[in-house]
């Protein structure tokens, strides 16, 4: 497949181009002929949200442009499922204060929430992401952290790290503060990687707690921490340590328990994470991630890993931009500690993937933008399909068909798409109106356009579907349009002349408008007609007045509300003989 940027110079067009340039430079001067590895990682603490998702889609954008280049890429999605659990997420159902018994454990050690299908607590939280990545066209390589530390791959790492400690100790203290003698309070992986020692402390409900960089007790620094052998937790000190014969001791602070082990034979522990990180980018040789806007303060994880898997691992730092956070309408920034923040699965119910994949590759990482869970999706999806239109017509701006491109395909195809896509505010308004009811939103879309009928559904899936999940899940009961049953008898009696002729010229001319635009010229038309202009009129203020009160009007007959779905839709919606009936025709 053809690059997206086409013929244009690719530092013109968009900012995925641009950073597909500096990869592939980068990478054949680290790795020549070798494939191009970008990475993202993901930690299964919780619902992994739509911020977690920009950890993925930046490099998968960069990765997908590569591959249409011709190259191979790998892109590596570590789940960081071997992490300690840090705390029981508000808002997650199945879960109760128990689960604070398993903090410290592993997350593949802690049980799923009740009534999950899946074995423990990592495996149920990645699995609505697996299945979001697929329906999004994500092409990655998964790599489970657990398996890779259980199974002894970083063995020779972890040996040689503990042999280099006094060095990573030294790089690290250069951010240490005197007050609390750790790395920078604020140095964490994207979106929400660790406690810091406050909350490790308060979470483990003792003083003896786990520091972000891996400080220890008496015997110094050690950057490994055990899991405990008795009660899987990491809330264990290394007492001694021998380069020789890798025998470690540690003690357990938890449960008191303490055992001997030999390092170059167990794999029950992990590198703490400001070394574990560079120590990933040395051992996969990653050439481009990102990283959260919080990784530009000192000590941050991405600011001290350049300098250890230079100095420690002699490896490289990826390249890659900080990314900003992704808000929701109406919400403030998204952390995944708390509940009730949505996720790619949440989003991809109510947009189709394409879209989805579009408000990422618009918008270059160090961009902020906001995810629509309220009316406004349906000014985006208005500003989507105008994009469309602007690309089958050819007057779209390069940048903009570059956006397009990546949004509805991938190296390896176009996803899937709606093959009749109605306005997505029509769509929504007939599901409102109809309630879901098939036959009757079959009715309504096929009386859209005349000349055009619609004669299944399946023509306007999966957008009627996201549609009608958005009415049904995100528009409160109170905002539902509910047609009223019977006329209201008090309303239409008190209309004065030309509020009965208003309703008059519109009741004549429902038959010969009977179409989404016809009825959207007759709506707007009863008022020019009443103040004597020609149907082609240009508004002036008096007119847009009296329009207002016309549709008011109709609303308050047919809804019993001022305001509601379009008037021409919920007309079609309503059916003219029910519209005669409620309007006292």
């Amino acid at each position: 497949m053809p690059t997206v940027a086409q013929s244009q110079s690719s530092t013109e067009t968009d900012w995925v181009s641009r950073f597909a340039d500096e990869v592939i430079a980068e990478s054949e001067r680290r790795a020549p002929g070798k494939p191009v590895v970008v990475a993202s990682g993901l930690s299964p603490s919780g619902p992994i949200h739509l911020g977690n998702l920009r950890e993925v889609m930046t490099p998968h954008l960069v990765a997908d442009e590569i591959r249409r280049r011709g190259y191979t890429v790998r892109h590596l999605i570590s789940w960081d499922d071997y992490d300690r659990y840090r705390k029981v997420p508000n808002g997650v159902p199945g879960i109760d204060e128990s689960w604070a018994e398993h903090i410290g454990k592993p997350l593949t050690s802690v049980p799923a929430p009740a009534g999950s299908a899946h074995p423990n607590w990592a495996e149920h939280f990645k699995a609505a992401m697996l299945a979001s990545l697929d329906e999004l066209g994500v092409e990655y390589d998964g790599i489970s952290q657990t398996e890779q530390y259980l199974a002894g791959t970083y063995r020779e790492q972890i040996l040689h790290a503990m042999r280099h400690r006094a060095d990573i100790d030294a790089v690290l203290d250069r951010y240490r503060t005197k007050k609390d003698g750790a790395a920078g309070a604020k140095g964490r992986k994207p979106q929400q990687k660790k406690a810091d020692e406050a909350e490790l402390e308060a979470e483990a409900g003792s003083g003896a707690a786990s520091e972000d960089d891996g400080s220890g007790g008496s015997a110094g620094y050690f950057p490994y921490k055990p899991y405990c052998g008795n009660c899987e937790k990491d809330l264990t000190t290394v007492t001694s340590y021998d380069d020789e014969s890798t025998e470690l001791n540690y003690t357990c602070s938890a449960c008191g328990f303490a055992e001997t082990v030999r390092l170059k034979e167990f794999n029950r522990g992990k590198l703490v994470w400001k070394v574990d990180w560079p120590m990933r980018w040395a051992f996969e040789g990653v050439i481009f991630e990102p990283s959260g806007v919080d990784h530009s303060s000192p000590g941050s994880s991405f600011v001290v890993g350049g300098q250890i898997v230079r100095e420690i691992f002699d490896g490289v730092q990826p390249i890659g931009p900080m990314y900003a956070f992704v808000g929701i309408s109406g919400m403030a920034k998204m952390s995944s500690s708390k509940g009730g923040v949505p996720t790619p699965a949440d989003a991809l119910k109510i947009m189709e993937a394409p879209l989805l994949r579009w408000l990422y590759a618009r918008r270059r990482p160090n961009q902020s933008f906001k995810i629509a869970f309220d009316q406004e999706i349906q000014r985006l999806y208005d500003e989507w399909d105008s994009l469309e239109r602007k690309v089958a017509d050819g007057s779209v701006l390069p940048a903009d068909a570059a956006a397009h491109a990546r949004a509805i395909g991938t190296a390896a195809g176009e996803l899937p798409h709606t093959p009749r896509p109605l306005p997505y505010r029509t769509l929504a308004s007939v599901a409102d109106i109809t309630a879901g009811a098939e036959d009757q939103t079959l009715r309504i879309l096929s009386e859209l356009d005349p000349s055009s009928p619609l004669t299944s559904l399946d023509e306007v899936r999966p957008r009627l579907d996201r549609a009608e999940n958005w009415i049904t899940t995100q528009v409160p009961a109170e905002a539902r349009t509910i047609v009223r049953d019977q006329p209201d008898k008090e309303l239409l009696g008190s209309l004065d002349d030309e509020g009965r002729e208003s309703l008059r010229l519109l009741l004549d001319g429902l038959d010969s408008h009977w179409s989404l635009d016809g009825l959207t010229t007759l709506v707007y038309g009863v008022p020019k007609t009443l103040a004597g202009l020609e149907p082609d009129a240009k508004p002036t203020p008096e007119l847009k007045i009296a329009q207002r009160s016309f549709f008011a009007l109709l609303y308050r007959l047919l809804v019993s509300r001022d305001t509601g779905p379009r008037l021409p839709t919920l007309l079609l919606a309503v059916g003219a003989d029910r519209v005669r009936g409620l309007l006292g025709g």
